[in-house]
């Protein structure tokens, strides 16, 4: 009896090795977005697509986090190849953008054969708008994660903003996007 019993949790204990948990906290991707510049993504699940605005590829909505009077949105930028400006330019106006509380974190990885720089950068975000991006008053509290996508016909630009706890609660989602980009020739 004691055999059996022995053999038994030595079984069960190997069917739970074998079972492991999820600890990648999958996030729930809807639509994969047409190649731009050579460049598709999918989309999360909880993300809307907004209508089209100047110089933006696409543009999402994400919903308020509890708590936070607005949301926060994802822009998605392409210039046209070679244009557009170089990754420290453009993470330098982003920074810009803001009144920082601190230094902008910045990272590289290479996502399915493209080199991504990401940034995060904290603290008042000026709001600018217009054609001279001048400020529309200061929204403290505000986050942004962007990524530049060094595409196969030029850098694509993801840039959300939005209240802090509700960007850090889309960060996940934020991310998921990014692992998602899959270099893709146009015809």
């Amino acid at each position: 009896m004691k055999q059996f019993v022995a053999l038994t949790l030595a079984a069960g204990l190997l069917v739970l090795a074998g079972c492991k948990k999820d600890t990648t906290g999958s996030v729930p991707m809807g639509e994969k977005k047409q190649p731009v510049a050579g460049v598709s993504w999918s989309v999360p699940k909880r993300w809307v697509p907004g209508g089209e605005r100047p110089m933006r590829i696409a543009t999402y909505a994400i919903p308020a986090a509890e708590g936070d009077a607005e949301g926060a949105e994802c822009a998605v930028f392409y210039f046209g190849e070679g244009a557009g400006g170089d990754v420290t330019a453009n993470i330098d106006r982003w920074v810009g953008q803001f009144e920082p509380t601190s230094g902008p974190d910045r990272g590289t990885k290479e996502v399915n054969g493209m080199q991504v720089t990401t940034v995060r950068i904290g603290g008042a975000y000026l709001n600018p708008s217009g054609p001279m991006m001048q400020s529309m008053g200061k929204k403290p509290g505000y986050r942004l994660l962007g990524a530049i996508v060094a595409g196969p016909q030029g850098s694509v630009f993801f840039k959300m903003t939005g209240p802090e706890k509700t960007v850090l609660a889309a960060r996940a989602e934020f991310d998921a996007l990014v692992d998602s980009l899959k270099a893709r020739a146009e015809k």
